[in-house]
């Protein structure tokens, strides 16, 4: 018998079902004036505003002027929603229609849309942890926009996969430092960490010299190096290519 405080186990096939649209309405009590989707709609922007932990039944229902308990009739609990968030937010996958049918320029533009969506909602990452959380069709649809791209390289299946996986880690990566960016942190940090190379450069010269050259200078760079998703982004790329360009051993 479980104990009077475990958690309950979650209801898996509940959570799909919600996810693809296939959960029955509810039959009993008041005809529905809510959906999932406006209730995911209200967390996202909960979210946006706030952050992810600021989410809860409660204030998603103060925004309906309803009780928490009403918003049980449409979305399980806090999980499920979350899921549905996330399904959200990407609602709209790349149209890639008008880029260029090579596999490297719509890789590209697949990377910057998806980019542009954790920029505008940072509790994305949160929200998708490497933990296997349920994945609705939107979801699903960014991944299969990725691994079509990739078909015609002639890569294995398991090779595209692995290269959306670089892809996708670089856009968190990217997302993450962004999210954590603290400008005033940042000025100190490099007037810290200037004064102890000052004293300390005959220890780290490598490293001594880079920052003499300025490469944390916010504005040092130039060119494509201005910009580490682009740079980083590209890198990847070619790496991409060589693998592509491999001949058959």
């Amino acid at each position: 018998m479980a104990g009077t405080g475990e958690k309950k186990a979650r209801d898996l096939r509940t959570g799909v079902a919600l996810l693809w649209g296939e959960r029955d309405r509810p039959t009993r009590g008041p005809k529905p004036s809510l959906t999932p989707q406006r209730i995911a709609e209200a967390a996202v922007g909960l979210a946006d505003a706030e952050g992810l932990d600021a989410v809860s039944m409660n204030k998603v229902a103060a925004a309906f002027d309803v009780s928490a308990m009403a918003l049980y009739r449409y979305v399980p609990g806090k999980a499920e929603l979350v899921e549905l968030m996330v399904e959200a937010v990407l609602r709209d996958a790349p149209d890639l229609a008008a880029e260029a049918p090579d596999w490297r320029s719509r890789l590209t533009a697949w990377a910057r849309s998806c980019r542009e969506v954790y920029r505008a909602h940072p509790w994305l990452l949160a929200a998708t942890m490497m933990r296997r959380r349920l994945m609705g069709p939107h979801q699903l649809a960014w991944l299969d926009a990725a691994l079509g791209i990739l078909e015609p390289t002639g890569l294995t299946a398991p090779q595209r996969h692995q290269v959306f996986l670089l892809v996708m880690g670089h856009v968190r990566s990217l997302a993450q430092q962004a999210a954590d960016f603290d400008a005033e942190y940042e000025r100190q940090w490099l007037d810290l960490t200037g004064e102890l190379l000052t004293r300390h450069a005959d220890r780290f010269p490598a490293l001594a010299r880079a920052i003499g050259a300025g490469v944390f200078a916010p504005d040092a760079a130039v060119g494509a190096d201005a910009d580490p998703f682009e740079f980083g982004l590209s890198r990847i790329l070619d790496g991409v290519q060589v693998l592509v360009d491999r001949p058959e051993s």
